[in-house]
């Protein structure tokens, strides 16, 4: 029997393998098939189930391609509906795989068809349990999602039978069983969780505070419901794809955007299609230098849950400015979150866009200490703290105006085109992300801060300038 976490950072989502005997399964396959096609033959084994946790919100999942090339069958649990060819299994229904068997159990909570798979090894002993977003480490799921699709689901409806199935189908399994979530730390599906991406249910019982022995039901409601972030607002949206499974390939997707363009080209199919021009290089590269127009999203940091906040239309027509060799990589993580309409990308770059004559832009950039400077002169600054309400209230700058990244589509009323702002975050991607919608959008008098607010905190400011806590929070 072998187990296999195959885990993908910038969703911070898990996939796993297992295989036995020949046979192999995959629960929760991302977009692109052909890591788990390769992981198998390399084995030498058939895949012959491939498993869904549940109707993943954060990106589209590779269950029917993956399906179609191996011949597999797609299980989901109790309860789901689906429109095209699935298993949908009982609760406690056994499924063989080789030498071992794979337990169904329903888990509603986090959504209503919300399945643990239970892995029974070769001797029949209760082995691993694969959670979806059921449990996390450290964590539960989040029980707010399927209202967006669903008003009468609640959340504290769903947070009801969360907790049922934690107490009854999870918290009753042996301690030494192992934990294998669908995501860690840094993923929307959850509130808090550890950065670990393996543990026990018997750690689990320890130390995850919704797992606490002696929390009643009410308790765990109010807990779960309390503090939750709006979700991306692309979720409902992927959800329906994995619903309906009306989604092209992948292998179609990247065929369409691999398509180099040369700067005249760019310019003619950018004015004929209206697409978006994103520029996925390093920030440090886009600040100095950048197709006017174009907005920034870069692909080494968390490119795939900004894109899906920001870029409010998945079938936006899209065009990229990526580094050299990386141009299929950026297509194929678009694609996972279902931006499916990348049309192309330009030949050489931003180098290339020069080299033909053309303009290029920048963002006037400036250091933390710079920043300091001005601050210190005690000038009007008009200071945007990009950063979330959460990280704004624990500390932030006197006198900053908290203007969330998450936000700025729907307040993009608040600015005004005759006064310059200064820009930072945490750590100087978002605050790039920022600068450059709003020099997309005509905002000129725009200076970003580098580094963010990790960089001042390490400036001549003094503390009691970094520290205006709201206490009533």
């Amino acid at each position: 029997m072998k187990v296999e976490q195959i885990y993908t950072g910038c969703l911070a989502e898990a996939a796993y393998y297992i295989e036995s005997d020949g046979e192999a399964a995959i629960i929760d396959p991302l977009r692109e098939t052909a890591p788990y096609l390769e992981r198998a033959l390399h084995d030498n084994a058939k895949i012959k189930y491939v498993l869904e946790t549940h109707f993943h919100a954060d990106f589209v999942s590779g269950h029917v391609d993956l399906a179609k090339k191996s011949g597999a069958t797609i299980v989901y649990g109790p309860t789901a509906s689906v429109g095209y060819a699935a298993h949908v299994a009982k609760d406690g229904e056994a499924l063989k795989l080789g030498k071992v068997t794979i337990k169904v159990l329903h888990t509603p909570g986090h959504t209503l068809e919300s399945t643990t798979y239970l892995l029974l090894d070769e001797m029949g002993k209760e082995y691993a349990i694969f959670t979806g977003d059921t449990l996390f480490i450290g964590d539960v799921g989040r029980p707010d999602l399927v209202q967006k699709l669903k008003t009468e689901i609640t959340p504290r409806y769903l947070a009801g039978q969360l907790f049922d199935s934690l107490r009854y189908k999870i918290m009753t399994l042996p301690d030494e069983v192992l934990v294998y979530p669908g995501h860690g730390a840094g993923s929307a599906c959850g509130k808090k969780m550890d950065k670990e991406t393996v543990s026990t249910v018997g750690m689990q019982k320890k130390f995850n505070y919704a797992l606490r022995a002696d929390m009643t039901k009410e308790e765990f409601i109010d807990t779960l419901t309390d503090g939750l972030a709006e979700p991306p607002q692309y979720f409902p949206s992927n959800v329906l794809l994995n619903v309906t499974g009306k989604v092209e390939s992948i292998d179609d997707i990247i065929s369409r955007g691999m398509k180099p363009l040369s700067p005249k080209e760019f310019e003619t199919v950018w004015e004929a299609t209206n697409a978006l021009v994103l520029d996925t290089r390093k920030k440090e590269d886009f600040v100095k230098s950048f197709v006017p127009g174009s907005i920034f999203i870069g692909i080494d940091d968390s490119f795939a849950p900004w894109v899906g906040t920001l870029i409010t239309d998945l079938k936006q027509p899209i065009l990229l400015v990526a580094e050299q060799g990386r141009e299929e990589e950026v297509i194929t993580r678009l694609a996972r979150v279902g931006y499916d309409n990348t049309i192309g990308f330009l030949k050489d770059g931003v180098e290339g866009w020069v080299a033909s004559g053309r303009q290029a832009d920048a963002v006037d950039t400036i250091s933390a200490h710079e920043f300091a400077d001005l601050f210190a002169q005690g000038e009007d600054l008009n200071l945007l703290d990009a950063r979330r309400r959460s990280e704004f209230d624990v500390e932030h700058i006197v006198g900053a105006e908290n203007f969330p990244l998450d936000f700025i589509n729907k307040n993009m009323g608040s600015f005004h085109p005759d006064r310059t702002y200064h820009i930072h975050c945490a750590g100087g991607y978002r605050s790039v992300i920022m600068s450059s919608i709003l020099k997309s959008r005509g905002y000129q008098n725009i200076v970003n801060i580098a580094g963010g607010y990790k960089s001042l905190q390490s400036t001549s400011l003094k503390r009691t300038d970094l520290r205006e806590v709201n206490t009533e929070l």
